[in-house]
């Protein structure tokens, strides 16, 4: 139910422009690192719209329209950084040495403002008209409902936001503690089984605990069941038949299996539950477009009055602003390929990779938001939109280009396909993003015409702030599998979505892509897939084991999902503790600002730490020498860190407990 609201609210100020632009700066240099760390990105609109509220709580005028502009500008921007999935694969491939400022600039914003005109049309089927659940679109929409309408709202607003500086402080010092050599950053145990090897490892992150609290624990299952596939059954196999280097312990013995064999199996897995969760979303968009249609023509021809919480940006700005958009689009395709082996060619390249951005770019959106709405924007199935999208831009441009194909031809094409690609990610992480805003927006009564020239200024703050940030990364640390030529640490970032995507268009466009593992795993996929439809249906869609939760654990380390799983489980028990309290929801919701600050705090003290490396021009500047063992920092960094939570957790507990007192 949504609230009242003056005729005309206080919504777009200057100073709620400011300030979510400000807010932007943190979150998508946070999204930017933890996605090239681990591969993983957060939902930032919560924790967004707790900051929002406490500072704006100083102005008497302030209402919850303004405060929901400025979640909605900040989470745009922060979304927009799921584009480094991609660009870093333009490093990996040599084509770029360093990140270039325009061209990165240029596919974020067009890329974000198409994925905010085509949400514009599809706003009124699958939110306004729609049955779709938006969890964390509504779960916002509550924040700021409590936060504005009593005292006691002003009251969780002060304490959401300390949580946030208590979860941020606290992840921070934890990295602290890897970076100056105290800790460990990985705990990890690898053995033999036979012929064979496996192993578990586990990342000594706060944040991968806290990005598995905010997935919740359906999402953490289907990761637990991956991690059991992949290294439990795949791996143990694969070694035993693969016999290991002589002088390769476990270790090596099992990863190199996983990193050439096992994840592109997970790729598979990743791509067949991607295809057939947008294979069943057809009819449901489809009918919802033709109901918003047919609705928007009956009101216009009884010339009925449109509510100002119905106002959506007409849709001639839309079409227009689209074809405007195809100019730089155009223009920047183009001047990607000036002067390279590929220029005798653009003009056929150019229209390919315009047409292949309007198309997929459409396609994308529609089943990103419709995503959105079904499981939330955090678990919406980016990273498969990611594996289709270069699969199909590979294909393309891959044809317009075998007349002269050769060496310097082929890693121009592999080039071409992963820029075009960051454009329609780029599209498809806004759709994903959007909706859910709109959502949160119909409950507090927002005006939504705004709220989509909000989204606008987030996707332009946030493509000013990618750049810069991923290069700064780029010569602190590098990338795996990138010739790193100018970086300082010999750390270098995973960057695994970006790997997969990178390696995929290689296999594509050099004919050797492993078809054979990847059918492997679509046949998992498969599998999986009718698994998850009989467990919804014996249980009346009460559980479910998503299949992209588990090609995700199976594709990504494991060092980065088990503690995903942890926070999963962790999360789980103490909500479900929370329950029996009169405080419990305002408990379960200042869990939520903690473990986002356990997000931003770990990643933002990364990206410091990557500015003192090329300041410095040293690999580890903060390293102290000492005598412990590589045992010893594992169990301090178990010991801190099960202390941290746990106490962080009591805290949230006891504070909902408070501030319903």
């Amino acid at each position: 139910m949504s609230i009242a609201a003056p005729s005309n609210p206080r919504e777009i100020t200057l100073r709620g422009i400011i300030l979510g632009i400000l807010i932007t700066l943190v979150f998508t240099a946070a999204q930017v690192y933890l996605g090239l760390k681990v591969g993983l990105t957060f939902a930032t609109s919560i924790p967004a719209a707790v900051i929002s509220m406490a500072l704006l709580s100083a102005f008497k005028d302030a209402t919850i329209q303004e405060n929901n502009i400025v979640q909605t500008i900040a989470s745009a921007a922060g979304t927009l950084a799921s584009v480094i999935f991609v660009l870093p694969g333009l490093l990996m491939i040599g084509w770029w040495a360093h990140v270039p400022f325009w061209p990165t600039f240029g596919a974020c914003a067009v890329g974000g403002v198409l994925g905010v005109m085509y949400t514009v049309p599809l706003r009124r089927a699958l939110v306004s008209q729609s049955t779709l659940p938006y969890p964390e679109g509504v779960a916002a929409a509550e924040v700021l409902k409590v936060g504005t309408a009593s005292r006691a709202g002003a009251a969780e607003g002060k304490a959401g936001l300390r949580a946030v500086i208590f979860g941020s402080v606290a992840s921070a010092l934890f990295a602290a503690g890897s970076a100056v050599k105290l800790m460990a950053g990985e705990v990890s145990i690898y053995f033999r089984t036979g012929a064979g090897a496996t192993g578990i490892g586990a990342s000594s992150s706060l944040a991968l605990i806290g990005a598995g609290h905010l997935m919740g624990i359906t999402v953490g299952i289907a990761m637990l069941a991956g991690l059991v596939i992949a290294w439990g059954i795949m791996v143990p196999i694969m070694t035993s038949l693969t016999p290991a280097a002589a002088g390769m312990d476990a270790a090596g013995h099992a990863l190199s299996i996983w990193s050439k064999e096992v994840r592109m199996m997970g790729a598979g897995v990743i791509g067949t539950a991607a295809i057939i969760t947008l294979a069943g979303l057809a009819k449901p968009i489809i009918g919802g477009l033709k109901s918003a249609m047919d609705t928007a023509r009956r009101a216009k021809m009884d010339g009925a009055v449109i509510d100002r919480t119905e106002m959506d940006m007409p849709i001639f700005i839309v079409g227009l602003v689209t074809l405007i958009s195809l100019v730089p689009a155009g223009w920047l395709l183009a001047s990607f390929l000036q002067g390279g082996p590929l220029s005798q060619i653009a003009f056929p390249l150019v229209a390919v990779g315009i047409g292949y951005i309007l198309v997929a770019g459409i396609f994308a959106a529609a089943v990103c938001g419709y995503m959105a709405g079904l499981i939330g924007s955090s678990n919406s199935p980016v990273s498969g939109i990611a594996i289709l999208t270069i699969l199909g831009a590979a294909l393309s441009v891959g044809m317009v280009g075998r007349s002269i194909m050769g060496p310097e031809v082929a890693q121009a094409l592999i080039a071409f396909a992963l820029f075009v690609t960051t454009v329609v990610l780029a599209v498809a992480v806004i759709g994903n993003d959007n909706l859910q805003d709109l959502k949160t927006g119909q409950l507090v009564d927002a005006t939504p015409w705004k709220q989509q020239v909000g989204l606008l200024i987030g996707v332009f703050a946030g493509s000013c702030v990618v750049p810069p940030v991923h290069e700064l990364l780029n010569h602190a640390n590098g990338f795996v599998g990138a010739p790193n030529l100018d970086s300082i640490s010999n750390q270098p970032l995973a960057a695994p979505q970006a790997l997969l995507i990178s390696t995929l268009a290689k296999g594509v466009i050099g004919g050797n892509l492993q078809w054979n593992l990847l059918g492997y795993g679509a046949l998992v996929g498969l599998l999986l897939v009718l698994i998850n439809f009989a467990l919804k249906k014996a249980s009346g869609d009460k559980y479910s084991l998503p299949p992209l939760g588990v090609g995700l654990a199976i594709y990504l380390p494991s060092a980065v999902i088990t503690p995903v799983v942890v926070g999963a489980v962790a999360g789980y028990f103490f909500e479900r503790a929370c329950g029996k309290t009169a405080g419990g929801e305002t408990a379960k919701r200042l869990a939520v600002l903690v473990m986002s600050g356990f997000i931003v705090g770990e990643s933002l003290f990364n990206v410091a730490l990557a500015g003192l490396i090329v300041v410095s021009g040293e690999g580890e500047p903060l390293a102290i020498a000492n005598t412990l063992s590589e045992a010893h920092t594992m169990l301090i960094s178990l010991i801190v860190g099960v202390f941290v939570v746990v106490g962080l957790y009591r805290w949230s507990g006891k504070s909902g407990d408070a501030v319903n007192a």
